[in-house]
């Protein structure tokens, strides 16, 4: 797993490094710059003789950009710096490397105003430096005019560590940010990176190793994490040669109602596309005939029901013989809120002691039975949206979309159990207060039934052998792996569920591929190291 950090996780890091490794502080500051540098050259290449214009605030992300100035020109580049302030303004490191640039003869101006923005070329790319991951409040004065000045500009922009305006906790524009092509972000990913809209702002993604010593990093125990595709390589179920159905394990679905049958067929059948052996579908009896010949190959229990089509509390007798025989549940698509279906809910996880996913409705007729909850036997894994998280631990959407990792993180160790919060990104907390960030999917997963696959995937990979936290994640990810096969091949405006289920498939068997530039396209970042 790959860890985050906070904006004053990465200082500790950095300031460990300096006071116990004894790496001095100005190193840091040069293998940033150095790395920046030779990602820019890389990235815009060929870099000799293109013109570079490079905006530096005062603090250390501006001691950052006159190092990439300094090292873009030895490869080069005509170089010319601006300041936001005058030399004896800069302190320590930021201060040294400013000096150094002038010592070297590069071209400083100083402005004071955005109409002094005026380069002696046209430049070919410009490199922001000016705030860095420290930002505070808004974004005004020289600072907004400087970077609608950039943004203005007809040229690629390079950002040092993250683009000038964005709120590094939470991925939000601060009034104004730069749009970059390209951000190197130094030692490790920031929380907000991860979020939106920070990740359309970002363009390409790189991390500049600095080379803090792992215990470094374990001191400060940031327990965030990002899911990468060869954590997912790691966690797929392996399928010996000498298998069979009940190998990859039985999973019962209990889902459907008038009106969303189509939740149930969804889920159950994503479960068998995850590779599970034998999948059985518990739905109310009306609507057997019709789901015998509409999901062929999954098998159907008609349970008793009650006068409007959902689940009756009796349906939990007629099950007794189906909760023996699977391995894992998955409850909740399409189910309805019911009175009677609310009593069934309560009473299957009295009941049963098998792994289970709760989606949808099996979510909303379990709000706020915390006991209940936390009192369950084995593997429990929850799949909200924000609504549903809401109804499900009682804090308001508005403070939820404020503080979505705080609050995933809370509701898990709070419910004792894994909670996946759907949206973009993705985040799945455990009890422990690990949260992890998956970064797969797009726009055009926002449709109904997208998250019914989603239910059946977790499923099927617990059936197959995986944790609630692993198949949780696995889940998550390959999700929104076929997700994003089904945009490339159909365009986000017009998918729908069954696209992503269809694209199931294909996302696995890239995964499993022994190419692994074949996975390229879903690493979030690269490392330089």
């Amino acid at each position: 797993m790959e860890p985050i950090v906070s904006v004053s996780e990465m200082r500790t890091v950095d300031r460990l490094s300096v006071e116990e490794v004894k790496i001095p502080a100005i190193l840091l500051m040069e293998n940033a710059g150095l790395k920046t540098a030779q990602a820019i050259a890389r990235e815009f290449a060929p870099i000799a003789e293109k013109k570079i214009c490079i905006l530096c605030g005062k603090g250390n992300n501006g001691g950052d950009g006159f190092v990439v100035g300094r090292h873009l020109s030895r490869m080069g580049a005509r170089v010319e710096f601006f300041s936001t302030a005058r030399a004896d303004d800069f302190k320590g490191e930021a201060a040294t490397n400013r000096s150094i640039a002038e010592a070297l003869g590069l071209p400083v101006h100083d402005i004071e105003e955005a109409g002094q923005l005026k380069p002696t070329f046209t430049p070919d790319l410009l490199v922001d430096a000016l705030l860095g991951t420290g930002i505070r409040g808004e974004v005004s004065g020289l600072y907004r005019e400087i970077i609608d000045w950039m943004n203005a500009q007809d040229v690629p922009v390079a950002s040092v560590d993250t683009p000038s305006g964005i709120h590094c906790e939470t991925g939000q524009i601060a009034g104004a940010a730069v749009q970059a092509d390209l951000t190197v972000t130094m030692g490790n990913i920031k929380t907000g990176q991860l979020f939106f809209p920070a990740r359309k702002l970002q363009g390409r993604f790189l991390v500049a190793d600095l080379n803090a010593p792992d215990f470094v990093l374990k001191k400060v125990a940031t327990h965030k994490f990002l899911v990468t595709p060869e954590d997912i390589v790691r966690f797929l179920p392996r399928r010996p040669g000498d298998a069979y159905k009940n190998t990859f394990g039985k999973v019962l679905v209990i889902a459907g109602s008038t009106g969303l049958t189509g939740a149930a067929t969804m889920a159950s059948l994503s479960a068998l596309r995850s590779g599970a052996g034998m999948v059985l579908l518990g739905i109310p009896e009306r609507f057997n005939s019709v789901l015998e010949e509409k999901v062929t190959e999954i098998m159907t229990a008609p349970l008793p029901e009650t006068e409007t089509g959902s689940l009756h509390s009796r349906a939990l007798e007629a099950l007794d013989r189906w909760l023996k025989w699977s391995h894992v549940l998955a409850l909740g698509p399409g189910l309805s809120t019911h009175p009677e279906t609310g009593t069934f809910v309560k009473a299957l996880l009295r009941q049963t002691d098998k792994p289970l996913v709760v989606d949808a409705d099996g979510i909303n007729n379990l709000s706020a039975e915390f006991e209940l909850i936390r009192a369950y036997p084995a593997d429990l894994v929850f799949t909200p949206h924000v609504g549903e998280l809401s109804r499900l631990v009682g804090v308001s959407q508005e403070e939820i979309l404020k503080n979505r990792l705080t609050v995933v993180r809370e509701s898990a160790q709070k419910l004792q159990a894994i909670v996946l919060l759907k949206g973009a990104p993705t985040l799945i907390a455990a009890p422990d207060g690990e949260v992890y960030v998956n970064t797969t999917g797009n726009p055009g997963m926002a449709t109904a039934g997208s998250g019914d696959v989603l239910t059946g995937l977790i499923a099927g990979f617990l059936a197959q052998g995986l944790s609630g936290l692993q198949a949780a994640l696995t889940g998550a990810f390959v999700h929104g792996m076929a997700g994003d096969l089904a945009a490339e091949a159909l365009g986000q405006r017009g998918m729908i569920a069954g696209d992503i289920l269809n694209f199931v498939p294909e996302a696995l068997r890239r995964l499993e591929s022994p190419d692994s530039a074949v996975l390229d396209r879903w690493r979030f970042f690269e490392r330089l190291f």
